[in-house]
């Protein structure tokens, strides 16, 4: 998927978290989105995702040749984050299978295995009310990487995470994820920034 971004700016009341931000991706890009918390990163990752709209500017995506309407763009996008929540009655098994309702996983993937991959095997009957944060985090992570779509949205993929899920991280990254443009919103964070072949800093455009 391609991106044009022109012009891009953000205000909630009276301040401007970002302004004019114009930026061209290219289909296959991986691109960090680098700042503090509260520097308006996530919020343009909120904005790439369709979850929020711009106060200026705008964002076209395009695939083989063709726009893709605003419409129908939540079709070919994956978005996690820590702050977006899970449905928290649903069991480890039940949300994978509601999960797959709207997102198909990549080619040779089960609900079996991919409950596997994402070390919930002694979890995949318990409710997510009663999961850990890291163990939620490597679910989310799980579920957006492995899926199908053309562009892969994180916000601060390692939040929540030990060692052994920040390799996980990694491995999901390096297998399902080679070729899908990218863009992944972190603090600086080198874990959370893997294989990023760009960054650009939301700061710079105060």
């Amino acid at each position: 998927m391609n991106i044009e971004i022109h012009s891009l700016s953000k205000r909630f009341n009276k301040e401007w978290i970002f302004q004019s931000l114009s930026l061209n991706v290219a289909s296959g890009d991986k691109i960090g989105v680098i700042g503090s918390n509260g520097s308006g990163k996530s919020t343009f990752i909120k904005l790439l995702s369709g979850a929020e709209l711009p106060s200026k500017g705008e964002i076209k995506y395009h695939f083989s040749n063709s726009e893709i309407e605003a419409a129908k763009i939540y079709k070919s996008i994956i978005f996690t984050a820590p702050y977006i929540d899970l449905i928290e009655e649903l069991s480890c098994k039940e949300l994978i299978d509601f999960h797959l309702k709207f997102k198909s996983f990549q080619d040779g993937l089960t609900p079996d295995s991919f409950i596997e991959l994402v070390y919930l095997r002694d979890a995949e009957n318990k409710y997510i009310k009663n999961f850990s944060s890291g163990m939620k985090q490597r679910l989310k992570l799980g579920l957006a990487i492995c899926s199908q779509s053309k562009l892969l949205l994180l916000d601060e993929p390692c939040s929540n995470l030990d060692a052994k899920g920040i390799e996980l991280y990694h491995h999901l990254m390096d297998k399902y994820n080679p070729n899908r443009t990218t863009i992944i919103g972190s603090n600086e964070q080198k874990n959370e920034l893997y294989k990023i072949e760009k960054t650009i800093r939301i700061t710079d455009y105060k």
